[in-house]
């Protein structure tokens, strides 16, 4: 906290902005216009986007102006010959500034053994973060501003099927704010100390006990938080009392690692026993005593928040502002409107009396995870286990099943090399990610944990998951009409091609669903957890929102806020459906510490998922996510226009469900 505050007094002066005077402004605009500009609009955006970048440093008043006069482009064709140009210069610097930044952090995040601390030195070293500042300093960025300049959101909307028109609002994008290099520096270095925490966080299961103080989990069973642990709940449904138990016993897990009540000596580690019921220790027989790791979990959370909040006055909005109407492209409230609507709809309660009756019980919180509704939840997770560990014993395995995969999804051979080409494969030290390329001659990066023994079935559920990531990586970087355009609108539009590969991780095995009811449990299942990312997005917002209003908070005091809006937040929207009040299992998302408020993007991502996919049925999958993903970085309403005819809306998921209930 000291240092980011620190860095705010040492550039405060340093960045002062020269506050160029509107004669001056209005001046350089009739200089510009006297050269035969007659488009007056293009001409102040463009200059005012200057002086409000401008700074003392930059040059005098008259130096402003003259900058201006000379450096704005009358000719059209001139001004396309520019763009082109600029795109390739940044294909190349962003592009390869991704590939150090995915060296520096290599040992981060595939698991080359142990790590030492000069690891995560180097994992936080951000090689690209002085660009921006140095292209205001030698004026580039200034000349792209005056005549690139921002495009605001409700002028995009109008743009319509005009890619140009588009590639330029995309590069107007680049220079709107001026941060120094080394508060983004702080950025990176907090949330990449973040994902080292999480990514090393395990729990030995093998040495977990429950209730009666008995084993349950195999020796070897180790799961990292909260991911894994999410997963085993999900693994043992439909597996009578035992499986019970394990759920019940893993959730005691969370809520220890929630409230922070869980000892430092099993975090990692398998050299005790833990009862997380009464929360003690024993070793060879012996009780010990336990240190609680009190609030490491949430001190991470609030040094994210101060490395963000440090870059607050330069970029001229919060964090919050900043991640939804800037890099989401849908403000806050729209979002927290959009998610209310959902979470308040009457239907969950009729979905929450469906599964319990499947289940013979009353609801208990855990069963956000309610996982009945997919036709893996009646299959033998062992012998999926034993049937993917033949097919991938590693990462090389997988990589050459990839064109298969796609083939599977209706790819033609030809079409399934060229993208799986631009894929590597790695086994992951966390749970997996998929990290893109950034420039055409690289590939994206599929990351996922693949035990000694072999990959096992929730590591491939997770691969399939990545992998729809790195087939819209691929495409939404190799063929886009211009580099400007490559990727999605945000986040949640590559978490919906995730999510819909995700559903087909079976039928690429070759396991077909004939229940003539897949077509509800679809649905039912869509909703169920739709319902489960939202309440911890809205968590997620609430908690940072909450930390703006408390900025001089300590870790204790974010500790006690996030369990009290997690119980606030689940008596609002679960414990209508749950009948069970003050449950603190949303705060367990490893997300909330490692990638501030991106839990939105997977609420998103299953609405414009639902949306796809009834898009999709019918139609030649592969053509159709090929030409959908070539639509590029278009606001996130427009791309559902483009890809699907209608707009972003949770209404088709509602409409859909009360069809499957009347039934």
């Amino acid at each position: 906290m000291k240092h980011s505050l620190l860095l705010v007094c040492l550039f405060s002066g340093f960045l002062a902005k020269a506050a160029i005077p509107e004669k001056t402004i209005q001046a350089t605009i009739t200089d510009i216009q006297a050269k035969g500009v007659t488009n007056t609009t293009a001409i102040e955006t463009g200059v005012r986007q200057v002086a409000h970048l401008w700074q003392s440093q930059d040059g005098t008043d008259s130096e402003f102006q003259e900058f201006c006069v000379k450096n704005y482009i009358t000719d059209p064709e001139q001004k396309q010959q520019v763009f082109q140009k600029v795109s390739h210069y940044f294909e190349a610097l962003w592009g390869h500034f991704n590939e150090i930044t995915l060296q520096l952090q290599l040992n981060l995040h595939q698991d080359n053994g142990p790590l030492h601390d000069i690891d995560p030195m180097f994992g936080a070293y951000s090689p690209g973060s002085h660009l921006i500042n140095d292209f205001y300093n030698n004026k580039i960025g200034f000349i792209i501003a005056l005549n690139f300049p921002e495009v605001p959101l409700q002028d995009k909307e109008k743009l319509g099927n005009d890619r140009m028109a588009w590639a330029y609002a995309r590069l107007g994008d680049v220079f709107t704010q001026r941060v120094p290099a080394e508060l983004i520096q702080a950025g990176v270095k907090a949330e990449s100390d973040a994902d080292v925490y999480i990514s090393s966080y395990n729990i030995y299961m093998g040495h977990v006990l429950n209730a009666k103080g008995q084993k349950l989990f195999p020796e070897d069973k180790i799961l990292l938080t909260h991911w894994n642990l999410r997963d085993e709940i999900k693994a043992n449904y439909n597996k009578g009392k035992e499986g019970l138990d394990k759920q019940r016993t893993v959730y005691e897990v969370m809520k220890r690692i929630i409230s922070q009540e869980i000892p430092v000596q099993v975090i990692n580690s398998g050299a005790y026993d833990w009862n997380p019921y009464t929360n003690t220790l024993t070793q060879n027989g012996q009780t010990a005593t336990g240190t609680p790791e009190a609030t490491e979990r949430y001190q991470r959370m609030l040094n994210n928040f101060h490395a963000m909040k440090a870059i607050d006055p330069y970029a001229d909005k919060n964090f919050i502002e900043r991640k939804f109407s800037g890099e989401m492209e849908v403000s806050v409230e729209d979002v927290k409107a959009l998610f209310t609507q959902f979470l308040t709809s009457p239907e969950l309660k009729e979905v929450g009396k469906i599964i319990s009756k499947r289940l013979g019980r009353k609801l208990e919180a855990y069963d956000i995870w309610y996982d009945g509704f997919k036709p893996r939840s009646n299959l033998d997770e062992a012998k999926l286990d034993a049937q993917i560990q033949k097919l991938y014993p590693n990462a090389e395995a997988f990589k050459a099943g990839l064109p298969s995969l796609l083939t599977h999804l209706g790819f033609t051979p030809e079409r399934a090399n060229e993208i799986c080409d631009k894929i590597a494969v790695d086994a992951a030290r966390g749970s997996g990610h998929a990290w893109g390329a950034a420039m055409k001659g690289q590939q994206s990066h599929l990351r996922t944990r693949i035990p000694a023994e072999g990959m096992n079935y929730k590591g491939y559920n997770i691969a399939v998951h990545e992998f729809g990531h790195n087939v819209e990586q691929t495409i939404s970087i190799y063929n886009v009409d211009n580099f400007m355009m490559a990727g999605v609108p945000n986040t949640a539009f590559t978490e919906a091609l995730a999510f819909v590969f995700q559903k087909r991780d079976l039928q690429l095995l070759g396991i077909e669903n004939n229940d003539p009811e897949k077509d509800k449990m679809d649905i039912l299942d869509k909703f169920w957890s739709l319902y489960e990312i939202m309440g911890v997005s809205m968590l997620d917002i609430s908690i940072w929102e909450w930390l703006y209003a408390n900025p001089n908070a300590t870790a204790e005091q974010l500790k006690e806020a996030s369990i009290s809006l997690s119980k606030e937040i689940w008596n609002k929207y679960y414990a209508p459906v749950f009948g069970k009040k003050d449950e603190t299992v949303l705060a367990v998302y490893s997300h909330m510490i490692s990638y501030p408020l991106y839990l939105s993007a997977y609420a998103f991502g299953q609405i414009i998922e639902f949306q796809l996919e009834d898009y999709l049925n019918g139609k030649n999958f592969a053509q159709e996510v090929d030409r959908i993903y070539r639509l590029g970085r278009l606001t996130p309403n427009e791309w559902m226009i483009q890809a699907t005819g209608n707009d972003l809306s949770v209404e088709p998921m509602i409409h859909a469900l009360q069809k499957v209930i009347k039934k």
